[in-house]
């Protein structure tokens, strides 16, 4: 008796999917298989929607939600404008050039402050990850000074610097500084101590071993921590920019709100998400470039 796939015309398998042949030519039984199909996840065989789409679907279903109650009058123009409205002040600012103009002032004191912050908060973690003697001078003044809400030391900021460009870029610097200080700090802090050893075997140096082993483990939580001061960035220059400014998003707002200007309100609202949003993404593209060694899971 062999085993054999069912030629054409073959019985049909009975219960446990195997039936008898006889083999005329042989003069003997031959036990036929049916040929095994794949198994194919129900997941996989649904319809394929585009991520794409995925992504936008709730967007829009809320932009034509807000759009049908300012068209019912549920959302009077007083209340919140309709995004109709909203397209045309947009356009009416771009074209005047009041848009841009505020945009550049903004980005400028975001560049400036995310440059200074960065540069304070890396360095300190840098020193106080490193240096037990650096933890021991650095890190408790840090964690003292980061309990205190950075707004409210926008008095503060104007008696020691004027009502000039100082005090608002002093704000962005502070909210910056302090998470980016404890993603690197938590970053160093936890490199795993065998790659240490490994690398002290290896004969690295002290400078090799930071800079060979402990900067690259210390790097996915500092492009974290980029990531949340960028985000805390935004946030501090709309406090900054109620302070005497004369120029910037948040002076535009300043303006719409002594009008009861709702529409132009929401278009600044919008505009700085979308400059969050855009420096979001050009930190989690560094991530792909920078981390390519490290798998990590994407979901499913």
């Amino acid at each position: 008796m062999s085993i054999s796939h069912a030629p054409p015309n073959s019985p049909e398998p009975d219960i446990s999917g195997i039936s008898k042949y006889e083999d005329p030519a042989r003069g003997r039984s031959t036990l036929t298989v049916p040929d095994l199909q794949p198994v194919v996840p129900a997941s996989s065989r649904s319809l394929h929607i585009p991520r794409w789409l995925r992504r936008t679907a709730g967007p829009i279903l809320l932009l034509a939600l807000w759009q049908l109650l300012s068209a019912t009058g549920v959302l009077t123009a007083d209340v919140l404008a309709s995004p109709g409205r909203i397209a045309q002040v947009s356009w009416d600012l771009i074209s005047d050039g009041s848009l841009p103009s505020a945009m550049g002032t903004s980005l400028q004191r975001v560049a400036l402050g995310l440059l200074f912050g960065t540069l304070t908060g890396t360095g300190l973690a840098l020193v106080s990850g490193l240096f037990r003697i650096g933890e021991d001078l650095v890190d408790a003044p840090v964690q003292m000074l980061r309990t205190v809400p950075f707004v409210g030391l926008i008095p503060l900021f104007i008696i020691w610097f004027g009502i000039g460009e100082a005090p608002k870029i002093a704000i962005i610097t502070l909210g910056v500084t302090f998470p980016l200080y404890l993603n690197v700090y938590a970053g160093i802090r936890g490199v795993d101590a065998q790659l240490i050893e490994a690398g002290e075997s290896l004969g690295l140096s002290r400078w090799g071993l930071v800079r060979h082993v402990v900067l690259p483990g210390a790097l996915p939580g500092a492009l974290t921590g980029l990531r949340y001061s960028l985000g805390i960035a935004w946030l501090a220059l709309v406090f900054a920019e109620q302070v005497n400014a004369d120029a910037g998003i948040g002076f535009l707002m300043v303006q719409a709100r002594d009008f009861l200007r709702t529409d132009v309100i929401v278009v600044c609202l919008i505009v700085y998400a979308f400059l969050g949003l855009l420096a979001d993404f050009i930190v989690r593209s560094l991530e792909r470039l920078l981390l390519q060694w490290r798998p990590t899971f994407t979901g499913r």
